[in-house]
């Protein structure tokens, strides 16, 4: 995710990045600038078209179809916005709930049960970034901190590998259980906290498995580009060859509407535009790490 100052808007205009959707669509837009400049020579040099000419007519069409593809646009980018805040908040509600299990692990469990403190110290942060790499369809055993009953190597590709870590430590919890370290009173506040860990895990699933209807995507593309396509035959008679930049830029506008969209309805890859889904598991650990007083050189 890019960090920008948002009060520095006239640098912005200026400023190009590697997200930026011109230089994707440098190419589409050229191309579009010659076939303008195409339809102009043959309309005005050519066939020499009066300016009673019945394709004068095709504006009002565009004036027509102008907020019909305005709203599809807002509909469409609001839709993946929609999604790309629902995965913020999930991720902002797995950082509460890795905290609140930290405090209240971290007050039930005595100071003398060591192995205990590190195993939760480091797999509730380990569940963070096993989930970031889940999203991603990653598996990456650098990001885990092992501990006595936990190696990173048992994590793999053809497992749900946040399942698997949110049942290690569901089977820690009820052996403290079973040594009476825990009671009953513990076992129910504390479970909670637990499986919010896989409801989260489930709804940002739910996410970046459903994609926007592929008819929609389908549609919306075919319109934008036969409403680009059109507009020469007209706006020559107005513009004359001035037309060309006039619907290269109109096509850059509203085709980067919709890569945008494209880009953040799944927030959790690593665009530039995507989650910080690193920098808030780096965070967890952080966290997690200072309730716990536990440090890395301690494993």
């Amino acid at each position: 995710m890019i960090s920008y100052n948002p009060k520095e808007w006239f640098s912005f205009i200026f400023h190009f990045h590697k997200s930026d959707t011109f230089r994707t669509l440098l190419p589409m837009i050229i191309a579009i600038c010659i076939y303008s400049g195409v339809v102009s020579w043959i309309e005005v040099g050519f066939l020499q078209m009066e300016n009673d000419s019945k394709l004068k007519n095709l504006s009002i069409m565009h004036s027509l179809l102008t907020f019909v593809i305005s709203a599809l646009l807002v509909f469409r980018t609001n839709t993946a916005y929609d999604r790309w805040w629902e995965g913020r908040k999930l991720w902002g509600s797995l950082v509460n709930n890795s905290r609140n299990l930290a405090m209240k692990l971290n007050a039930i469990l005595p100071a003398t049960q060591n192995n205990e403190r590190t195993f939760f110290a480091t797999m509730i942060p380990n569940y963070s970034f096993a989930l970031k790499n889940h999203l991603r369809s990653t598996v990456h055993a650098e990001d885990m901190e092992a501990n006595s009953l936990f190696n990173a190597h048992e994590l793999k590709h053809d497992q749900h590998n946040p399942n698997y870590i949110a049942n290690k430590m569901y089977q820690q919890i009820e052996e403290l259980h079973r040594n009476k370290t825990i009671t009953d009173q513990h076992l129910i506040y504390l479970n909670s906290e637990l499986m919010s860990f896989t409801d989260n895990c489930g709804a940002c699933e739910r996410i970046k498995n459903t994609p926007i209807p592929y008819s929609y995507s389908l549609f919306l593309k075919k319109f934008i580009f036969f409403f680009v396509m059109s507009l020469p035959l007209t706006l020559v008679f107005s513009l004359g060859y001035f037309c060309i930049p006039v619907v290269g830029f109109i096509f850059y506008v509203l085709t980067s509407m919709e890569l945008i969209a494209e880009e953040i309805e799944d927030p959790f890859g690593k665009d530039s535009n995507d989650l910080p889904t690193e920098a808030i598991s780096k965070n967890i650990r952080k966290h997690v790490h200072e309730i716990f007083n536990y440090t890395a050189e301690k494993n």
